[in-house]
């Protein structure tokens, strides 16, 4: 994206990042989607990742009392074949900064905290997703890469199940793509960049992979009505992809009953 110059504020207080106490999501809820929505943009909006693929940049908001730093992508195109830089195709690609939103609203609605908050936001005649950044994170690749390993094994993995489920609800093509998990300093793991999750498949893309189920998650499911669902992600998404949605909630409830009747509530559910 290209932006036209943007003129700094003058005379507003604040580091350009939270305090170094920060660790995650400076803010979230209400008060987190109200300074997105509100707080003024400082400074030029910044590229920083030169390996993404729908150019998201850096964007630096601030309410007069605090600064915080978000990030912005304004990506809404759809390809009949896309093809990935390592080589994989895919066919009817729907890439598209509303799946960003549509991702943190569906999340909320689940009770999760795992997806930054996001909304829509005009930024210089630019109409895009603006999400909070998480501080003091890092990918999951690169945690990988330098062999941090996390504390606690068992919160962790049960954090990974969790992203497996969401990341199969929301129909994530980039299923595998470990740089689109962050894990900050408390190793609290986040999903982040979803423009191309929200596919018309009404099949999960791996059931195999789910094996154990979050008791809060499953309850979350239940609890969903599709009326509501398709009231509050209906602004971002397409009839399609809500009904396709709407069955893979079914299908990933369904599945999880079946893993318990094989093997138990113990060896499948956790708290």
């Amino acid at each position: 994206m290209v932006f036209a110059p943007i003129v700094v504020l003058i005379g507003l207080a604040g580091a350009v990042a939270p305090g170094d106490d920060v660790v995650g999501l400076p803010l979230t809820g209400d008060a987190a989607v109200e300074f997105l929505s509100t707080a003024e943009v400082k400074g030029k909006p910044k590229e920083f990742d030169s390996l993404a693929i729908t150019d998201p940049v850096r964007v630096t908001l601030t309410d007069g009392s605090q600064t915080l730093r978000a990030i912005f992508k304004d990506e809404d195109t759809y390809h009949m074949k896309f093809e990935y830089g390592d080589g994989r195709t895919l066919t009817r690609v729907k890439d598209s900064y509303k799946s960003e939103i549509a991702s943190y609203e569906l999340a909320v609605m689940l009770g999760l905290d795992m997806v930054p908050p996001c909304v829509e936001r005009t930024i210089r005649s630019h109409t895009g997703s603006l999400c909070l950044w998480v501080e003091k994170a890092m990918t999951e690749s690169d945690r990988i890469k330098k062999e941090i390993q996390p504390p606690n094994a068992v919160e962790w993995n049960n954090q990974m199940f969790t992203i497996r489920l969401f990341v199969q609800l929301i129909w994530d093509p980039d299923y595998n793509n470990v740089r689109n998990m962050l894990v900050d300093a408390n190793f609290k793991i986040y999903k982040v960049d979803s423009s191309m999750a929200f596919r018309t498949d009404s099949d999960l893309r791996k059931e195999k992979s789910l094996t154990r189920f979050s008791r809060k998650v499953l309850a979350g499911l239940e609890a969903l009505e599709q009326n509501e669902v398709n009231a509050r992600l209906g602004p971002w998404l397409d009839k399609k992809q809500l009904s396709a949605l709407w069955a893979r909630r079914e299908r990933l409830i369904a599945l999880a009953k079946e893993r318990i009747d094989a093997f138990g509530e113990d060896a499948i559910l956790f708290d």
